[in-house]
């Protein structure tokens, strides 16, 4: 193609993986995919894979290539087929929305007044349909994440705090709402370990979540989620007294097939009497499963099943995924040391998200984003998928823009 006349750049499909610099100075508030889309830098670069594309049809119709070539270029062109098309139909539709502009300023008189309603309600339709096209024209150009389709391991721990049993209680709270997203998305969540607390709470839990892109939705839960909130009981409700305490979410995915080799001489099984619900048979039989990996100092606890075979495999199964997960960030730190997996650092001291009960607000620290109505959040439904949403679509825009940023700094350097 460059013989062509035709500049080919890293393609973003091309491309393995990206930051998310969500630490960036100049970038702290959230911006949305169709302020992106009207950016100069991203017109030029959409303008030159529309006719990346146009060149590789030609070439294709020309019948003057061999087959191994041919292949190539029928890869390529599926490839920038559904991102062509997406550009063309934006370009359109912004075209009728200016054409309607221009009607609008002319429709000015009251015999016209109906008119100029109708068209005002079309560039509403028009402008909801462009939004719509930059998402999806954003989603096209980043790379799917070797893990997005990927089944997880999900994790909560209650944190440590001077106001009692307001991390358990968060923590019951928290692994309810995931539960409930999962039952909102059609996915299958299996409880593998349950530790509640003495007072109703919970100490930590674990999950395995499966189903349609499990991990691309859930990969940005993993952190430290804060609440502030007055306690029920006590003598700090009696005060009005606002205590803050945390927990901690961690997201491991898990492929469908962990090859992972685990040899049984570095484990050790222990087995003893489960502590959560499930029946009279709970406390009576040692069924529940203790396994650690003494390498690495890994354990795994399942507690679940009634059967201590079943109880070993799952904990067998989630030790894997974190051995695998170890190998992952071993992998990536390794191939790009500044790269993330996850928002920010993924520590657990690292705060992502504030739930404050006394203001009715949650706080995503990370895209500077409010949402009211904490209820409905922690339902676990259409309001946390909103706000997920918020976020993929903010790493989607982080990605974009971050890869452009690349590509001036390279034609800077003459590159």
């Amino acid at each position: 193609l460059h013989n062509c006349g035709f500049w080919r750049s890293k393609s973003l499909l091309a491309t393995a993986r990206f930051t998310l610099p969500f630490n960036s100075q100049h970038r702290k508030k959230h911006q949305d995919s169709r302020a992106l889309w009207k950016h100069e830098a991203v017109q030029k670069y959409l303008e030159t894979l529309s006719k990346e594309y146009q060149g590789v049809s030609h070439l294709l119709n020309a019948n003057s290539i061999n087959d191994f070539e041919q292949r190539n270029l029928r890869k390529r062109c599926a490839d920038l087929s559904p991102i062509a098309a997406a550009f063309q139909e934006i370009k359109e539709a912004e075209r009728e929305v200016q054409e309607l502009e221009a009607m609008c300023r002319e429709l000015d008189s009251r015999d016209q007044k109906q008119l100029l309603e109708l068209a005002l309600e079309e560039k509403e339709t028009l402008d909801k349909k462009i939004n719509m096209l930059c998402r999806k024209l954003f989603q096209l150009l980043v790379p799917k994440e070797k893990y997005d389709r990927s089944h997880v391991i999900l994790e909560v721990t209650a944190g440590r705090t001077t106001g009692g049993d307001i991390c358990q209680q968060f923590t019951k709270e928290m692994f309810e709402m995931y539960q409930n997203y999962a039952d909102y998305k059609h996915w299958t969540f299996d409880i593998v370990n349950y530790t509640p607390a003495e007072i109703g709470g919970l100490h930590h839990a674990a999950a395995h979540i499966s189903g349609e892109d499990v991990f691309r939705h859930l990969k940005y839960e993993g952190g430290t989620h804060r609440v502030q909130r007055i306690p029920e009981t006590g003598l700090s409700s009696r005060m009005q007294r606002i205590h803050t305490g945390t927990m901690s979410v961690i997201v491991l995915p898990q492929p469908q097939e962990v090859d992972v080799k685990v040899d049984p001489k570095d484990l050790r099984i222990d087995t003893f009497r489960a502590k959560g619900a499930g029946g009279q048979h709970v406390n009576k039989t040692d069924s529940a499963v203790r396994v650690v990996h003494l390498p690495t100092g890994l354990a795994v606890e399942c507690q679940q099943e009634r059967s201590q075979l079943k109880n070993k495999e799952l904990a067998l199964r989630t030790l894997k995924a974190k051995l695998y997960q170890q190998l992952i960030e071993k992998q990536l730190s390794q191939e790009q040391s500044a790269r993330k997996l996850q928002l920010g650092t993924r520590a657990q001291s690292e705060r992502i998200r504030t739930y404050n009960f006394t203001q009715d607000r949650v706080t995503d620290h990370r895209i500077s984003y409010d949402a009211r109505n904490i209820k409905e959040i922690l339902n676990g439904k259409e309001a946390l998928d909103e706000l997920i949403n918020r976020l993929l679509e903010f790493a989607e825009i982080e990605a974009v823009t971050e890869h452009l940023e690349n590509l001036q700094a390279l034609e800077g350097g003459g590159c």
